[in-house]
């Protein structure tokens, strides 16, 4: 390049010396304005012809790295410049690395290398070595990338990066030199890179393939393990990593002090007495004097006191602490020292991503309005409350300080598609073929009222409802539903089969007496018809159970309910409880005349802080209890099976009757869920979970019948809801009972 501008400077010193400029002609010009050219030559018709101006320019040009070539014409003062740019990359593949959309797009956003950016060799070489760079991070330390460069047209082509992973490089053993009070099960659950397990295909069982990106985290990752035993004194070296090219085989060694464990001393706290109670956060400190000190305890600590200053207005607190060792006696003094800063109000509610929900429905869920005093639980619980409510894929809540003791607070939301119009069906194992209907929003017209009307048809079961909500009247802490339904259930047994038609009401109202925490009272009404129809081969023995008859029964209840719910999203809850207690009270003027509670829990707990996964394990567990005040119906008894309480056993498998007669309503259920989910194509809302489920239940007590199961299953956040396909095994299933192996529903989470 330096060559031909000298040699072009030296034909513009001699054949160019004291010309005029007649005209200037830009050939082949698309990427930049002839307006830019001109700029930079500095020169126009009728001026001189100017050596240095001339040779400042084609430099210029060339730093723009637009083009490959610029060539220079003179015809007795008739200027030409013809641009030789560089072509486009109209398409980028990859090729042996990777196979889904997310993913290869995230890969060509770091090679820095993407549709319509200018093709250079050393563009491509920096690409290159980006994938290499990949590979090596991953164990694949032999791999080959090369760039195939196929040309469109003059001004395009394709670019194809072809991948040759080679075999991963695997960890066959692992030394922990100076390492005695911590073994090798304690630093893989924090280390990524771990030698190979048997059965290392196995859920769970280390793989051992070589993660060299992470090498130098591991060092400290082990290294944060022993400050959270208490090991202040411990050091531990990045790994020595030896690798045999020609088994693929790599060993691990790493270098450990530990010194002594550290006990707590003191804890001091210099804060303001005026503006936090210090007595109380002494109480409410997770790490104890006498015992060993832990360095996550200490953080949580540092958050704690500090959420607890900025709840009282000092958005801008600051909590340091210092750890002062006495090796001698391996204790140690724990100091934190409070800077409060100037209290903060809030100036301001800035709400923005919201195209279709009303600003009133996103404020009447934030907790902070313009004039409060700043508080960090408010802050915080805001966001939960609007992922809670489904209205939104994301919500991002930020403070922006505007002076010394004023601050913003910016809500972005990203919307979901809260409103769905489905047609569908299918084939479960209970019901048989299913046909179901639905339209639904809840949020109708971004108001945040929700309304439904749906239809699902099946051999066992026919339900229509419409139902209308309101999560908070007038914007206030009251929220009400109605809703109006009508249902056609068969139950199959050995024995008899059972009609039940239901056609009713609801009406309910309730109030967030505290936060997350809500009461309140539901009414039902509905019209019953039981039909039995027996076999030929029943004989009723009215001394195991009571014979029932075709009825007609009316079903007035009054349910007083309790709920608690401070999870963090509406669909995929990562932390928190759901918390539900009611008592159905029927009596009111009808016929059936019982008490029926029904208690649950959900709790949700992330692994991502503790072990850097996205992994979630969850609970769910239900009592229920059915007290006889006069008159108690088959249709009222409760029921064990299906999806919501049971597993791998039918819808309503339980009570069964295999026992020549029909069985009196049953009274006593509980139900039990254990899971632990997992990522599995995160762009697309999926993940997939592994259960145990453990159910019982009966007449006069809880133990009569007794059933578990275990399973997997693939979820799938929708447009049209949450799908579930559970894939079961029972575990202690007896003759008689009504298994499944795989079910679906949609519109139902954990």
């Amino acid at each position: 390049m330096k060559k031909k501008l000298i040699l072009l400077s030296l034909v513009c010193s001699t054949a160019l010396y004291s010309q005029t400029i007649k005209s200037i002609d830009l050939k082949n010009l698309t990427r930049i304005s002839p307006d830019v050219v001109n700029e930079t030559l500095d020169m126009k018709v009728s001026d001189e012809l100017d050596f240095d101006k001339l040779n400042k320019a084609l430099k210029k040009f060339y730093t723009f790295g637009y083009f490959d070539d610029i060539k220079f014409y003179n015809e007795n003062g008739n200027i030409t410049l013809e641009f030789k740019e560089k072509p486009s990359i109209v398409a980028v593949e990859i090729d042996g690395y990777k196979q889904r959309e997310e993913e290869i797009t995230a890969i060509k956003k770091a090679m820095k290398i993407d549709k319509g950016s200018l093709f250079t060799k050393a563009k491509v070489e920096s690409a290159k070595q980006v994938l290499l760079d990949l590979l090596e991070s991953e164990g694949y330390i032999n791999s080959v990338v090369e760039a195939d460069i196929e040309e469109i047209n003059e001004q395009s082509l394709k670019l194809t990066f072809s991948v040759n992973k080679g075999e991963p490089i695997v960890i066959t053993d692992a030394k922990y030199y100076g390492a005695e009070e911590l073994d090798q099960d304690d630093f893989d659950t924090v280390t990524a890179n771990k030698p190979i397990e048997m059965a290392s295909w196995f859920f769970g069982q280390n793989d051992g393939e070589v993660k060299i990106d992470q090498l130098q985290f591991d060092a400290r990752r082990m290294n944060e393990l022993y400050f959270e035993k208490g090991f202040l004194d411990a050091k531990v070296k990045e790994p020595y990593l030896n690798i045999d090219f020609a088994s693929n085989e790599a060993n691990l060694e790493y270098f450990i002090e530990e010194g002594n464990t550290y006990s707590i001393n003191e804890i001091i706290i210099y804060a303001d007495s005026k503006i936090v109670d210090k007595e109380k956060l002494y109480e409410e400190l997770s790490l104890k004097v006498d015992r060993t000190f832990n360095i996550k305890k200490l953080r949580k600590d540092q958050e704690m006191i500090r959420t607890a200053v900025a709840d009282k207005g000092y958005a801008f607190a600051n909590v340091k602490f210092d750890i002062q060792k006495n090796k001698e006696d391996s204790k140690v003094n724990v100091v934190f020292s409070v800077i409060p800063g100037e209290k903060v109000y809030i100036n301001d509610v800035k709400i923005s991503g919201n195209f279709r929900t009303l600003d009133r429905v996103i404020r009447r869920n934030v907790y902070l309005a313009p004039g409060d005093l700043f508080s960090l639980t408010d802050f915080n619980d805001s966001k939960s409350k609007l992922k809670r409510s489904g209205f939104f894929d994301d919500v991002i809540i930020e403070q922006k300080r505007v002076s010394a003791d004023k601050v913003d607070i910016s809500v972005k939301v990203v919307e979901a598609a809260t409103g769905s119009l489905m047609i569908g069906g299918g084939y479960g194992s209970y019901d048989g073929m299913m046909v179901n209907g639905s339209v639904s929003d809840k949020n109708v017209f971004g108001s945040g009222l929700g309304l439904s009307l749906s239809a699902d048809l099946s051999k066992q079961q026919t339900n229509f409802s419409l139902s209308l909500s309101n999560p908070s009247i007038n914007d206030s802490n009251y929220n009400g539903s109605i809703e109006i339904h009508k249902s056609d259930r068969e139950i199959d047994r050995t024995e008899y089969e059972s009609n039940i038609n239901m056609t009713g009401f609801s009406v309910s109202a309730g109030k967030e007496v505290v936060r997350d925490l809500y009461a309140g009272l539901k009414y039902r009404f509905d019209f019953v018809e039981e039909d039995y129809t027996y076999v030929d081969t029943f004989v009723y023995d009215p001394t195991k159970g009571q014979k029932y008859t075709n009825t007609d029964y009316i079903t007035s209840s009054i349910t007083p309910y309790i709920n608690f719910n401070n999870t963090d999203d509406f669909y995929l809850p990562r932390e928190g409880f759901k918390v539900g207690l009611s008592a159905e009270i029927a009596g009111l003027g009808g016929d059936s005349k019982y008490i029926k509670s029904t208690n649950t829990l959900r709790y949700f707990n992330s692994l991502n802080d503790a072990f850097d996964l996205d992994w979630i394990f969850r609970y769910k567990g239900q009592v229920s209890l059915l007290e006889d005040l006069g008159q108690v119906n088959q249709g009222d008894s409760l029921y064990l099976g299906g999806p919501k309480t049971l597993r791998g056993f039918e819808s309503y498998s339980f009570p069964t009757n295999n026992t020549g007669y029909v069985t009196e309503p049953y009274k006593y259920m509980t139900s039990n869920s254990v899971e632990m989910n997992f990522p599995l194509v995160p762009s697309a809302k999926m993940r997939w979970s592994m259960f145990y489920d453990y159910g019982t239940i009966g007449k006069d007590d809880f133990t009569e019948i007794q059933r578990s199961s275990v399973g997997a299953v693939l979820e799938w956040i929708s447009p049209f809801g949450p799908l579930q396909l559970i894939f079961s095994n029972p575990l202690d299933d007896e003759e008689g009972d009504s298994t499944s192996t795989f079910e679906f529903q949609l519109g139902a989470g954990f």
